[in-house]
């Protein structure tokens, strides 16, 4: 199987509530808006992209209609601090703060309305006891 696209799709009640969230914070613009139906796309790389689904929709088997739960979205980004201090300041809720991790990443943890968690990360060089689990070609650097 060759994959063309791949972009998660969170499943709410809140189709306009999310993907304002996401236009006013990460800069995503809709694609193919409908009230039940959105396809968003960074401003800034379009092979970034995301949806948002009513989760009640007829489209959706029966037995999975039900909202988001248990997500976590990674967005590697080339200043977290900044996207960190802008949040911040919007008073979006920050549940893990700032940090340097010893297998390679300064991030921090937000949420979505949804509860959906928000990874932001920029990868940095790793302690030397996790840089011996990476592959070489996927080392982080400065």
């Amino acid at each position: 199987m060759k994959s063309t696209s791949y972009y998660p799709v969170i499943m709410t009640a809140d189709v306009a509530g999310t993907v304002a969230f996401y236009r006013s914070h990460f800069a995503f613009e809709a694609l193919f808006e409908s009230d039940w139906y959105v396809h968003l796309q960074s401003a800034e790389d379009e092979k970034v992209t995301l949806a948002v689904l009513d989760y009640r929709h007829e489209t959706v088997p029966e037995a999975g209609r039900k909202p988001v739960t248990g997500l976590l979205l990674n967005f590697e980004v080339e200043d977290p601090d900044a996207v960190h201090a802008r949040l911040e300041a919007a008073g979006v809720p920050i549940l893990k703060d700032l940090c340097d991790e010893d297998f390679g990443q300064r991030h921090f943890i937000a949420a979505d309305p949804n509860g959906v968690m928000i990874d932001v990360i920029k990868p940095i060089p790793p302690s030397p006891a996790f840089a011996a689990m990476y592959d070489a070609s996927a080392l982080p650097q400065e």
